[in-house]
């Protein structure tokens, strides 16, 4: 199968995931995707096919070259984002894209722009899988596997390519921040891995947020308005004025690079009770703790003004910056370099401004920078993959393969 057909066929089938179950894998549809790659794998050739009841997917190409290590692992994950739906996406291909709009839905006047998004010029002439405009595409991680999926195939089908052993995995719930819960590092016996986790073509990524959740709560007291003179607290106008302590532009639309922030996800409020859900990121570790610290003390006003028990926060760390876990094994970055100018790539090195697999397992043992997979404008109805760049992804994982026991 070529590496577009599996895309789409990938892209077709529903595996978003959902933070609220509790379950894990989190939603069934995850299972059922992992089941398909698993017997997938073993109709290719893979060895070593296993599915845990948690819905990780891990196989095995052995060496072909006398030489078992050091042993490279590939990584994706299979859900979707809950961010927008990834229920009946019907992927389109756009043929020699010519640099203009595309409509992604007539009735609804949907339209791909690149006014709007002017990278999209960066891929004229090429072929662009596209949504219809009413639900993500997928590509994050769907083109991952795909690309991993594909270059296992070729491995296999061309032994005339060296290589070393070879693990693979794919990861559930990775889109809600569990991606890693569950993954059995000694079980996967990799030395280092990569993700085929980000955007554009050349995207290499060893650095991550610091990152952490807060939830703040803010208690009030309702009493009828008409009477309410010395005596109502209103929780939503007391939240109002804890978010307005924060730093105006300390928020993600203001910030890139290597800024922090923290942002808003969510509000819920009445009179008597308001609950307001932050992200915190940050790339320095003093600074994340610092920002921890800002946040703690705006609640702390609060309480000094309204009095204590006014408002109530839980800060809970997520992931660290996995970039003190890959600096001492910093060859494993230039080989991914390496193998994408072997491929006429030029490497784009760049932190991570969002939360990958690597940054936990990169702690928990298993160093794992992230490589691109090829899609843009992630987590939403104008996400669109060139087809030439899925295709470098499959390459590249190809020839660090082959790289691995050279270097």
């Amino acid at each position: 199968m070529n590496i577009l057909d599996r895309f789409i066929g990938y892209a077709k089938t529903y595996t978003e995931s959902d933070e609220n179950t509790g379950l894990a894998p989190s939603t069934p549809q995850q299972m059922y995707f992992a089941e398909t790659l698993a017997e997938e794998l073993k109709n290719i050739g893979m060895q070593d096919v296993t599915l845990s009841e948690y819905g990780y997917v891990m196989a095995t190409l052995p060496a072909n070259n006398g030489i078992n290590k050091p042993v490279v692992g590939f990584i994706a994950h299979m859900d979707t984002s809950p961010d927008m739906s990834g229920k009946n996406v019907k992927p389109r291909i756009v043929t020699a894209y010519d640099g203009k709009d595309i409509v992604l839905n007539n009735e609804l006047d949907i339209v791909l722009s690149p006014d709007e998004f002017p990278e999209m010029l960066h891929y004229v002439g090429q072929d662009l899988v596209v949504t219809d405009g009413t639900t993500l595409l997928g590509a994050d991680d769907k083109a991952g596997i795909a690309a991993i999926v594909s270059g296992m195939e070729y491995l296999i089908s061309h032994p005339e390519i060296k290589h070393g052993t070879i693990r693979i995995a794919f990861t559930p719930d990775e889109e809600i921040g569990q991606g890693a819960d569950h993954f059995d590092v000694p079980a996967f016996g990799a030395d280092f891995a990569y993700t085929i986790d980000g955007g554009e073509v050349g995207e290499l990524e060893f650095e991550t947020f610091n990152a952490a959740a807060a939830s703040v709560v803010f208690h009030g007291r309702n009493v009828h308005p008409g009477s309410a003179y010395k005596k109502m607290h209103n929780s939503m106008r007391i939240a109002t004025t804890f978010m307005s302590m924060l730093p105006r532009h300390d928020t993600p639309e203001h910030t890139q690079g290597y800024d922090g922030f923290y942002h808003l996800t969510d509000m819920v409020g009445e009179v008597e009770l308001t609950q307001l859900h932050y992200i915190i990121r940050d790339f320095d570790r003093n600074r994340f703790e610092g920002r921890k610290r800002e946040i703690e003390h705006c609640v702390n006003r609060i309480n000094a003004e309204y009095g204590q028990g006014t408002a109530e926060i839980e800060i809970k760390d997520q992931y660290y910056n996995m970039r003190e876990k890959i600096e001492p094994v910093m060859h494993i970055v230039e080989l991914a370099k390496q193998a994408m100018k072997d491929c006429g790539i030029e490497p784009k090195v760049q932190p991570v401004r969002g939360g990958t697999d690597g940054a936990r397992l990169s702690f928990m043992g298993l160093p794992t920078p992230n490589i691109f997979a090829g899609g843009l404008n992630f987590h939403g109805k104008y996400e669109f993959l060139p087809v030439p760049s899925l295709e470098k992804a499959m390459q590249v994982i190809v020839k660090i393969a082959e790289l691995v026991t050279k270097n």
